[in-house]
């Protein structure tokens, strides 16, 4: 039988070719990094940045000489075909994004799904993520939620979105901006998610960490003028609340004067108002203004 081969020592490679590796990298604190992607970092063929002249702060500390390439929104649909003939070529290319996991509101999911297409094998090298520091140390429930990244600016899509979190059951996480953060609060709390409990952290990782606690209310009433760094919003789920039997019949006439299907006032009752569904089934099938044999309570 033949010996257990030794791990490789850090003169030999320790990357795959034709590969692509998805690094994550620092929020702030350059000691957050991995030996894992220091190893991979120094051994792949070629590193994509999202701003190469960011990162190569981060690579001098760590004295990784690897030639880099530009990757951002403007070029990715240019250059994913490109660096994916190169991977197919048996080249190994490392994906990073300025700060965190690529991909989590950052480019690379072109140049994933592209990879993947053609084949190359795609391996997570993980690390820090401002996203999982943030909901860790908000205080409110991990077990369940629903990471919205930064919400849209203006119009519809902004107004959709609103209404997803403040329905959502779940806890919510999005990014924003310090210059937007105070916006964004005002229209939780117009959406109705003003006595949510609520974290906002920032500058996590870095000498001017905080993390805010409180509801979406009092944290808007607070002076967030002249803050800094990009911000994270950790907000608990709507509590549901069972409807009352009045309640769900009202919703259940108007839907069918709307010319609703049962099955979708079954979904609006069990998904949207809590109520359970053999009742709701009961309501969305019984002839009008008649009594159900139980009461909607969830």
């Amino acid at each position: 039988m033949n010996a257990p081969s030794s791990s490789p020592d850090s003169s030999q490679r320790l990357t795959e070719s034709g590969l692509l590796y998805v690094v994550a990298t620092p929020i702030g604190n350059l000691g957050d990094v991995t030996l894992r992607a220091v190893d991979i970092l120094k051994s792949v063929d070629v590193i994509v940045a999202e701003d190469t002249r960011h990162s190569r702060t981060l690579l001098t500390h760590l004295g990784i000489t690897t030639p880099m390439s530009a990757y951002h929104e403007h070029n990715e649909a240019r250059e994913s075909p490109r660096l994916v003939q190169r991977m197919l070529a048996g080249e190994s290319i490392a994906l990073i994004s300025d700060a965190g996991t690529p991909l989590l509101s950052d480019p690379g999911a072109r140049l994933v799904a592209a990879a993947l297409d053609a084949g190359v094998r795609t391996i997570p090298i993980p690390g820090a993520s401002a996203l999982l520091s943030a909901l860790v140390v908000s205080g409110i429930s991990a077990d369940q939620f629903t990471f919205l990244g930064f919400l849209p600016r203006k119009g519809g899509e902004r107004e959709s979105m609103l209404r997803t979190v403040a329905r959502s059951p779940f806890t919510v996480v999005l990014y924003e901006s310090p210059q937007r953060v105070s916006a964004t609060l005002a229209d939780l709390i117009e959406a109705g998610c003003g006595d949510r409990t609520m974290a906002l952290a920032r500058e996590l990782t870095k000498r001017f960490e905080e993390v805010r606690r409180g509801t979406v209310e009092s944290l808007h009433a607070e002076t967030l003028e002249g803050l800094r760094g990009e911000i994270v919003l950790v907000i608990a789920g709507a509590t549901m609340r069972a409807p009352s039997e009045a309640e769900a019949r009202e919703t259940v006439s108007r839907m069918r004067s709307e010319g609703a299907s049962s099955r979708d006032i079954i979904e609006r009752l069990t998904g949207e108002l809590g109520v359970a569904r053999n009742v709701a089934y009961k309501l969305a099938h019984s002839p009008p203004d008649s009594t159900p044999d139980s009461t909607p309570a969830g």
